[in-house]
């Protein structure tokens, strides 16, 4: 099916600026699972069947003094869909911004766009007017629901973006506030029919390297990667109870906390602040037993899970950056927990190489997740053998398509999407991280992969957060160099760093020690928790 060809969108600016089919990476439809209608509204699947089969009494969503079920927030997002539609003139294929934290209105919010055949662009909480316009423009974004604690920013955006004509503010007493408008529309709404393949997302990349990118998803994607990762890997079921801190703005939070539980009919809690510290009281307070988090989450809550009753914990994901394995081992340590770790990309929606408990393997993330297939490439595009570092390239039902970029001629080759990543196949298939292409150093005429030094670090009692880059060295032409959050109680003196460097001697190859160590009080991340290595290399 062409993307235009039966496309219910009266606004074409998504298909329009879709990359030529040519430029496409290969999708691949091999499990029965992933053969699919050409017509299809992912918002059916996830939310109105469980009302329609007689659950919707079922608990869907919960957080700060809300708590719904299916059929109320099938109610919500319905009267929301007749707002966008009746107050303010959405047509499929808009462009509609959210901006909010984690809230249960917010994914009404998105429901409601899924319903109306629009297209969600969901923005961090964190971004400013400056990158908000930069969002908009892009998108060409025309309506906005935006979280009234945070339109500020928003409004400097919009008097400098002529194609958003017309925010509404949800979260608010305000009589044209979104809560009084739904007020007043019933609580029915006839989903537009859409084609599998009409645009349903444009997910902006997190920024791990300061130009973020527009990734193009339709409602085909969103429910392949249900019947993919969480099937195989998670198995998660009805009864559990979902939580975690990404953003839903960001596709592993997108998926974590909204589409994987309700895919399965479970509940999930939204929490508009996740920091490690409200995180496990939170845990705790809803007897939540599925955890999304970064890594450096689970690691800075490791010392404070004493204080805490999480004893309703039983599934622990990690995403969004790579698993050191002495982040592994101390999570499991102090919880008996053996964290599921995953590799995804904003390009491909989510997980695409993992594993499950049972067959976690400390430092390596795992093997394809059924229905995407992955190998290691070297320059020229050729597939390396087992035990050799080269890039990782995928593919499977879900892929890049970049809106209007040019760099999308850089993420596809004969067919894979090359994610950036550097990985090497050990001799049992299990795909081992070594960095991101662009963070390998190279010292001294050695290849050194900046995660392999931090995991070192990392496993030293004194380090609490460290990233490590590579600087100019007239000498070595690179040197690694870290940059070091110390825990309580060290001092941060020469004395300490011939101790981690020692340290590292020991640990790995003596050749990747860090020559030089920057101690700091905090380092550089999205708003998702991915260490911005790029702004370390800026400051030096």
């Amino acid at each position: 099916m062409s993307p235009s060809s039966s496309s219910a969108h009266v606004d074409s600016f998504a298909n329009d600026h879709l990359p030529p089919r040519e430029q496409w990476p290969e999708l691949i439809f091999d499990l029965p699972e992933l053969l699919f209608p050409e017509r299809l509204n992912c918002s059916h699947d996830l939310l109105d069947r469980w009302v329609e089969s007689g659950q919707g009494d079922r608990p869907c969503i919960q957080g700060a003094g809300l708590r719904w079920t299916y059929a109320q927030l099938r109610a919500e997002a319905n009267r929301i869909a007749q707002v966008l539609v009746e107050d303010m003139g959405v047509v499929p294929g808009n462009r509609v911004l959210l901006r909010g934290a984690n809230t249960p209105q917010l994914a009404a919010c998105w429901f409601a766009i899924m319903k109306v055949g629009a297209i969600a662009v969901a923005t961090m909480p964190l971004l400013r007017a400056k990158e908000l316009k930069q969002v908009i423009d892009k998108a060409e974004v025309s309506h906005a629901l935006c979280d009234a604690a945070l339109a500020e920013e928003l409004a400097l955006a919009q008097a400098q973006c002529p194609s958003l004509k017309t925010t509404v503010l949800y979260r608010s007493e305000a009589a044209e506030g979104l809560e009084a408008r739904a007020r007043t529309k019933r609580a029915h709404f006839d989903n537009v029919d859409t084609a599998a393949e009409d645009c349903c997302i444009i997910a902006f990349t997190s920024g791990t390297t300061g130009q973020p990118k527009g990734t193009m998803h339709n409602h085909r994607d969103v429910i392949a990667v249900l019947r993919c990762w969480p099937v195989h890997c998670l198995r998660a079921t009805a009864d559990d109870v979902f939580i975690g801190s990404p953003p839903l703005a960001f596709t592993f939070g997108l998926g974590g906390l909204l589409l994987f539980p309700m895919s399965v009919g479970a509940s999930t809690v939204l929490l508009e602040k996740a920091a490690p510290e409200a995180l496990l009281p939170a845990i705790a307070e809803y007897r939540a037993t599925v955890c999304f988090t970064a890594p450096t989450s689970y690691r800075a809550m490791a010392p404070l899970v004493k204080n805490h009753d999480i004893s309703s914990l039983r599934k622990c994901v990690s995403a969004g950056e790579a698993l050191p394995a002495a982040t592994r081992k101390l999570w499991k340590d102090v919880t008996g927990i053996e964290m599921i770790d995953g590799i995804g990309a904003t390009e491909m929606l989510h997980i695409f190489i993992s594993h499950d408990e049972a067959s976690a393997r400390p430092g390596a993330t795992g093997r394809p997740v059924p229905g995407y297939r992955a190998c290691v490439l070297d320059e020229e595009g050729r597939v390396l053998p087992p035990g050799q570092v080269g890039r990782l390239a995928v593919k499977g039902p879900t892929g890049c398509r970049y809106l209007a970029d040019e760099r999308q001629r850089n993420y596809v080759l004969n067919g894979w999407n090359l994610t950036g990543d550097a990985y090497l196949v050990d001799a049992d298939g299990y795909f081992v991280y070594h960095a991101r292409t662009d963070d390998m150093i190279i010292s001294g005429g050695y290849n050194i992969a900046g995660p392999e030094v931090e995991s070192a670090l990392l496993a030293h009692p004194a380090v609490a957060e460290c990233g490590v880059v590579g600087v100019p060295d007239e000498e070595r032409g690179q040197i690694v160099k870290a940059f070091v959050v110390l825990r309580e109680g060290h001092g941060a003196g020469a004395e300490t760093v011939k101790t981690l460097q020692d340290f590292v001697k020991a640990t790995i190859a003596p050749y990747k020690y860090p020559r030089a160590i920057e101690f700091r009080a905090s380092l550089p991340r999205t708003e998702t928790g991915k260490l911005q290595r790029f702004r370390l290399r800026q400051e030096t």
